[in-house]
């Protein structure tokens, strides 16, 4: 066994690649999942004049080691930090595999909120780790009753990944971020600049987002994606303006934690507007005294 093999974290066997680069300029790229692994997240990747730094280490030991090995295909510079940009599983759970000489930078709220366990806490979370175990057994079953080769290999390829993941979630221990930050904080290397900015509450307490003023790039976790994010920890009545601080920043495009680059700042207007016919609904539904569980039901949130 080489020594590569012996620091593969359990669940890491995998087939093909993890993940597919984006390159959206000469050395920044979006890491996105390729389905052969549960990542769950969207990652980005800087290289430096001398080192790199990732964004989100995503679900697990396995998928983060997995990027970090993948990587070396665009570069061979050494993975120097890693930004949390919120204390979600699917975005920090691969925090363990880094040694030492990386550090790990969250704003200080996220940092506290994996120190106290949150991070394997949520709706998300419990469901998805609950419903694991159903997953493989459905799939296990589905392998036995086809009789359709070409079927058969997909679905043993479908239990394979799920399995895999069962085994990386087992080992996750949460680990927090070595440094944080409250408002700002600057990297500099070379001619470029890297902010990391917390620009208010919004889909946490602690959303950073990864700001490249010159290269016109902002990476923004799940603050804002390709779609509707998930809202279970959101601040709804600060989120709209935490989406006018972001529209103030110089960029011109987006690498969210889900779904493909977003181009210009429409979707900025597309999730305030959003919310804030959300936010009208459920206002209206409690001054009308409408109980909690009926206006969940009585609510288009599409």
């Amino acid at each position: 066994m080489t020594n590569k093999q012996q620091n593969r974290p359990p669940g890491s066997e995998y087939e093909g690649k993890a993940f597919t680069f984006q390159q959206i300029q000469e050395s920044v790229y979006m890491a996105v999942g390729t389905g052969n692994l549960v990542v769950a997240s969207n990652g980005a990747i800087v290289i430096n004049d001398d080192d790199v730094l990732v964004v989100d280490s995503h679900i697990s030991p396995a998928s983060a080691w997995a990027l970090r090995e993948e990587m070396k295909e665009i570069t061979d510079k050494p993975l120097r930090y890693v930004v949390n940009t919120h204390f979600h599983f699917d975005h920090c759970h691969g925090n363990q595999i880094y040694g030492p000489d990386v550090e790990i930078i969250s704003h200080e709220f996220t940092r506290d909120m994996i120190v106290a366990g949150e991070s394997n806490k949520g709706k998300t979370y419990t469901t998805m780790m609950a419903g694991l175990p159903q997953t493989i057994s459905d799939l296990k079953a589905q392998v036995s009753a086809t009789t359709d080769q070409a079927e058969r290999a997909e679905l043993e390829r479908q239990l394979q990944i799920q399995q895999n993941y069962a085994v990386a979630a087992d080992s996750v221990e949460p680990t927090p971020p070595t440094i944080t930050l409250t408002d700002q904080l600057s990297l500099f290397g070379g001619d470029r600049e890297i902010r990391m900015i917390h620009l208010g509450r919004a889909h946490t307490g602690g959303d950073v987002v990864v700001h490249l003023p010159g290269e016109r790039i902002v990476i923004t976790g799940d603050l804002i994606v390709d779609g509707t994010p998930y809202m279970g920890d959101g601040y709804l009545t600060e989120w709209i303006g935490t989406l006018d601080n972001l529209r103030e920043l110089d960029f011109d495009v987006i690498l969210p934690g889900h779904g493909q680059p977003l181009h210009g700042k429409s979707q900025i207007d597309n999730l305030q507007a959003y919310i804030s016919d959300l936010l009208s609904k459920i206002t209206d539904a409690h001054a009308a005294g409408t109980p909690a569980e009926d206006a969940a039901q009585s609510i288009d949130m599409m």
